[in-house]
């Protein structure tokens, strides 16, 4: 392969900064044009369990920063495939045959366990903390009205998915931690009490303080570090 100049390398780095920008523009318009119907679903999990709900825009700009908002979300979303290949495409030819076996699974694997994270959190946990908060507002003593602002109710949400999101990315990071020598099989076995401990405290941390939430999270946390255990034992024995 020929070897490239320093002003070759940035060159090409500019280029593909540059297509991802495009991209991220691309997907910034869709977000623009589809807001509406993007709102209307994220907000489905939380009227399926609140019949005749409304939320509240509490200022004159709150529309459009929530439509910018999304659009950007959207804009980030569309782009982070994108981003992760040009990365790939950019750093591969300099990495050693082994170390790209053990880095493109990763990077192809990232994205997906984002989805199926967001989509845990979208779907199995929603409906469970929506209606515990709204049996907990309105079932007070004292007459109750409840109108949740739609920036806030959106900060949550988003929120949340984010934070499974990110969490489903454990597997990813054992086991790339373990094939570059840092993290022993036989190590996180002995250690595996202790990482159930850290499980159930951050997903106390990370969630709405009710119980069901927490196991939610915490449940698939475990069994993801236990499914990371089964792919790490490959790579020690």
């Amino acid at each position: 392969m020929k070897r490239m100049t320093m002003m070759q390398h940035f060159a090409e780095l500019r280029r593909r900064i540059l297509w991802t920008a495009v991209v991220f523009v691309g997907g910034f318009i869709l977000g623009w044009v589809g807001a509406p119907q993007l709102l209307e679903f994220l907000t489905r999990p939380l009227f399926m369990v609140w019949d005749g709900g409304e939320l509240l825009y509490t200022g004159l700009t709150d529309g459009l920063m929530i439509q910018f908002s999304l659009a950007t979300w959207v804009g980030l979303l569309v782009t982070a495939p994108m981003a992760l290949g040009q990365i790939w495409a950019y750093v591969a030819p300099g990495l050693h045959r082994n170390e790209q076996r053990v880095i493109l699974p990763i990077l192809l694997l990232s994205p997906i366990l984002f989805v199926v994270g967001g989509a845990f959190a979208f779907y199995i946990l929603f409906p469970f903390a929506f209606r515990f908060f709204i049996d907990l507002n309105l079932g007070t003593s004292v007459p109750t009205v409840l109108m949740p602002a739609v920036r806030d109710y959106l900060a949550f949400s988003i929120g949340m998915l984010k934070v499974f999101g990110v969490a489903f990315q454990l597997p990813l990071v054992m086991v790339l931690l373990n094939r570059i020598g840092i993290l022993d099989r036989r190590v996180v076995r002995r250690m595996r009490r202790y990482a159930i401990v850290i499980i159930v405290v951050v997903a106390a941390v990370l969630t709405p303080p009710d119980i069901v939430s927490q196991i939610l999270l915490a449940i698939p946390m475990w069994a993801l570090f236990e499914a990371s255990l089964l792919f790490m034992r490959n790579y020690d024995d």
